[in-house]
């Protein structure tokens, strides 16, 4: 999860049964995307491992990371590239002991520039910031401003990640302000023409950006 230039990082829907494993391909086959987040919620281990088996398996021929929203225990048993780890979900450092040391670990940061210092002091590989926009895709107790992401990146090194409610009209924003990750859900899953033709329009927007 390093990068020069802004790439998408892509968080499933809630309900990733049915035809989800067919979208999830036909999003990965119209561009580029650095990892996808198995975000589910409500369901046992052995369930979630039997839903992830497809789409970690669709990701791997994408050459895409597979991150495990939340779970150590699942991401371990899954062997994901990566876990997310939201405010309440654990410590990097117990995820990367119980992980090893080539697992991506994210951590939510809200808004909070302290949260984020605190993660990267205890060595997640990416923080996440947001949300930026409204969104549907879950509750928002914390709105972010795109000011943060440029003061990260005058201090930092560590890549970060923008949130919530990340549309194709409002990213470039987010972009200019030093992102180094979109993460888009509902833009992609919910778009009317189908995820193709969001992946296809956040690609048009990501192509011909500069070396920062």
């Amino acid at each position: 999860m390093t990068t020069a230039n802004c790439q998408l990082y892509l968080i499933s829907p809630l309900d990733v049964g049915g035809d989800f494993p067919a979208r999830l391909e036909e999003a990965l086959s119209a561009a580029p995307v650095a990892a996808f987040q198995f975000r589910v919620k409500d369901v046992d281990q052995h369930e979630a491992a039997r839903l992830a088996a497809p789409l970690q398996a669709i990701c791997a021929a994408h050459d895409t990371a597979f991150i495990v929203n939340d779970d150590m225990a699942l991401a371990k048993r899954l062997r994901a590239d990566g876990v997310h780890l939201g405010q309440g979900d654990g410590d990097p450092r117990e995820a990367r002991r119980l992980l090893g040391p080539d697992v991506q670990i994210g951590v939510t940061c809200h808004a909070s520039r302290h949260l984020a210092m605190e993660a990267g002091e205890a060595g997640a590989d990416y923080v996440a910031f947001g949300a930026f926009f409204p969104t549907t895709t879950k509750a928002v107790e914390h709105r972010a401003d795109p000011e943060i992401l440029r003061w990260w990146q005058g201090l930092f090194e560590l890549p970060c990640v923008a949130i919530g409610g990340i549309t194709p009209a409002n990213a470039r924003e987010l972009i200019d302000a030093g992102a180094d990750f979109l993460a888009v859900s509902g833009a992609v899953w919910n778009d009317k023409d189908g995820p193709a033709a969001a992946m296809r329009a956040f690609a048009a927007l990501l192509e011909g950006q500069g070396a920062g």
